[in-house]
């Protein structure tokens, strides 16, 4: 599988990723009554705002997952943790299919992870996915990260994980 992301453009985007926001197995993503114009708005805040960027990701061409990062320092996690220079959050969404590919999620959060760890400013990711959410917390385990403790978020009570560069890079080599 070839991965390529690209940056989330909303006027082109919007449309794509409506369906997989809202869709029944994206209930933690917290759009499921989302309209195409609310999913609009959001990524046309979200491009615009100077800490938060979305992406598009491509799995052999065909567009299959959403990737968000964000300056936790700003926004998301602020006054929730103790920031370290170079915290970089992430959020990711794969397309739901009728037809999974084994392993593919996995080869997609360890895009997701790549893509974030070749900029050199970034020294771990931190993410904060809902403490129900078992499927992701084994999946973010599985690329290296480490559960700290829950938090209460506005939005949902979280596991606050971290991953450094050296945690991921010891947990691709494992899977290699």
């Amino acid at each position: 599988m070839t991965v390529s992301i690209r940056p989330f453009d909303p006027s082109k985007d919007s449309g794509l990723i409506h369906p997989w926001v809202t869709h029944p197995k994206a209930s933690y993503w917290m759009m499921q009554g989302a309209s195409l114009q609310d999913v609009e708005r959001e990524y046309t805040a979200i491009t615009a705002h100077p800490h938060h960027h979305a992406f598009i990701g491509l799995v052999d061409g065909v567009p299959s997952f959403l990737m968000e990062s964000y300056d936790p320092t700003e926004l998301e996690l602020v006054g929730l943790y103790d920031p370290l220079p170079g915290d970089v959050g992430m959020h990711f969404l794969v397309a739901p299919t009728d037809t999974p590919v084994h392993g593919f999620t996995r080869t997609v959060i360890t895009a997701v992870m790549a893509e974030l760890f070749a900029d050199p400013a970034t020294a771990r990711v931190v993410v904060e996915p809902d403490v129900a959410n078992k499927a992701v917390h084994a999946l973010n385990e599985a690329v290296g990260f480490v559960a700290e403790r829950e938090i209460q978020k506005p939005e949902k009570k979280a596991l606050l994980s971290f991953c450094t560069r050296a945690d991921f890079e010891a947990a691709v080599a494992v899977a290699a």
